[in-house]
């Protein structure tokens, strides 16, 4: 058996929006060959077996008077709202000698970009407004994107707008006569409560596959953002992405987005299916609705994993987990709660906070306003206390935190890139010819750390450079080399 460090180390195929089609004829022509099977001849005397019957049992309509359970009903309801989504991405082709007219003049029949087509799921959420809800990643840097209804109509797409950091995205047909899918409470699921997923896997439409819920609030898996999951063991494969997950009643209680598979995506399925819940769902459909973008709250502080050594400091039992509030930003929901440093949160609305990784999830999947009630320990002491999460800002000029940067504008780091590198921010843009410019800022770099000390996102990077030091270093990731730059 292998080691139980191998379950860790399962990667997430979450990229089942981008399938290629090709390749599902060679998966169709290996099809299992059926072997003839011997009947046995009907006793002397009992009636032959005629038809399509002869050789095969039949299962009766009922039992006892009680009719046979089946999903058919249900499903006659639920799949009409199920969709197929098609994108195109033009690619530019680089090839160094394009640039050279000579060569473009020689050959002139050389394509110089190529289109990226795949194939995905939707789930049509408002049949009056033609609202369809999908993954971020399957119509991510789409120039083109189609759907197609179960009734066999197609229709371009609108893009209205999408989170990468929950994978959430919506777009929007012009038809009529649609069937939309109502949006359950994904809060009362249980695991072992029955689910089905439908989607087009490998291109196939309108397939089905059934399960239970596994598990729920399923988290900590590198590389696909904020993370509060449904976890089946009904079968989601490439392709699946965006299709939905129905419970027994008909209503929509999650959206399909990944499995865990260490083989990769195109290895199938193993049981181990991602959805994301629909009511944060809801919430990112709301927002991109109401003011076209998501807008998270923070509580605004820093943490850092509570060690054996800081617990011991602290006066915690051994094996004590939290996140210990390393600073406080002033003005924050976590200064107007009376948070300090040396606390240690061990909940966050309701949910267990083993370390800081889960509590900055769960700042990130709380809508701006939100109070939540955290359990602190202090002293000895377990506090109950609310905090209200304000908003975070997504970018900054760099002139508002230190004239040095002038000319740069500074942005959070996706939750995907946040996962790969812990913290910094990223230089979103740099005005040619500024002051960040003539210092070597570029547009892509991320920046880790300062001279003035060690900072989380951006909120932390502002508060740290409250009191500019009187040289300013920056520690620099570009692309996959690290360095520093002096700014003058």
């Amino acid at each position: 058996m292998r080691p139980a460090t191998t379950l860790l180390a399962l990667t997430a195929a979450a990229a089942f929006g981008g399938f290629a089609a090709t390749g599902v004829r060679d998966l169709l022509d290996n099809r299992a060959q059926a072997a003839p099977s011997a009947i046995p001849a009907a006793p002397a005397g009992a009636p032959a077996a005629t038809g399509a019957s002869a050789g095969a049992a039949s299962l009766p309509a009922a039992v006892d008077g009680q009719p046979l359970p089946s999903l058919a009903p249900m499903l006659q309801r639920v799949m009409p709202a199920v969709v197929s989504i098609h994108t195109k991405q033009r690619v530019r082709i680089r090839n160094p000698f394009f640039d050279d007219p000579f060569f473009r003049r020689l050959f002139p029949e050389i394509p110089q970009e190529r289109i990226n087509e795949s194939l995905g799921s939707g789930v049509i959420i408002d049949a009056e407004r033609g609202y369809v809800l999908t993954n971020h990643h399957v119509i991510e840097n789409a120039d083109d994107v189609s759907v197609t209804l179960a009734d066999g109509r197609t229709l371009q797409a609108e893009f209205l707008g999408s989170d990468a950091d929950t994978d959430v995205a919506l777009i929007r047909i012009p038809a009529q006569d649609l069937t939309a899918l109502p949006l359950g409470d994904s809060g009362r699921l249980q695991v072992g409560d029955f689910v089905v997923a439908i989607g087009n896997p490998f291109g196939l439409s309108q397939t089905v596959t059934s399960g239970i819920v596994s598990a729920v609030g399923r988290s900590g898996i590198r590389g696909l953002g904020y993370q509060n999951f449904i976890q089946t063991d009904a079968s989601i494969n490439p392709g699946n992405s965006g299709g939905a997950l129905v419970n027994l009643r008909g209503e929509l209680v999650g959206i399909n987005t990944a499995s865990l598979n260490p083989r990769g995506s195109m290895a199938g399925n193993i049981g181990l299916g991602l959805a994301i819940p629909s009511n944060l769902a809801r919430d990112v459909v709301r927002q991109l609705v109401t003011v076209g973008e998501v807008r998270r709250g923070t509580l605004g502080l820093e943490t850092q994993p509570l060690d054996a050594r800081l617990a011991r400091s602290l006066g915690l039992p051994e094996g004590q987990h939290g996140a210990l509030v390393a600073a406080v930003h002033p003005g924050s929901g976590a200064a107007a709660a009376g948070l300090r440093p040396g606390d240690v949160i061990v909940e966050a609305g309701g949910q267990r906070i083993d370390h800081p990784l889960a509590l900055h999830n769960f700042e990130g999947l709380q809508p701006v306003g939100s109070t939540v009630p955290l359990k602190v320990l202090r002293e000895g002491r377990t506090l109950a206390v609310q905090a209200t999460l304000r908003e975070q800002p997504r970018s900054l000029e760099g002139s508002a935190l230190d004239p040095r940067l002038s000319g740069a504008r500074l942005a959070e780091l996706s939750e995907t890139q946040r996962q790969a590198l812990g913290r910094g921010v990223l230089v979103e843009d740099v005005a040619a010819g500024s002051r960040a410019a003539q210092n070597g800022l570029r547009p892509g770099d991320i920046i880790t750390a300062t001279s003035a000390g060690g900072f989380d996102d951006l909120a932390s990077l502002r508060s740290s450079l409250a009191r500019p030091p009187e040289r300013l270093v920056l520690r620099i990731r570009r692309g996959n080399v690290q360095g520093t730059l002096t700014m003058m």
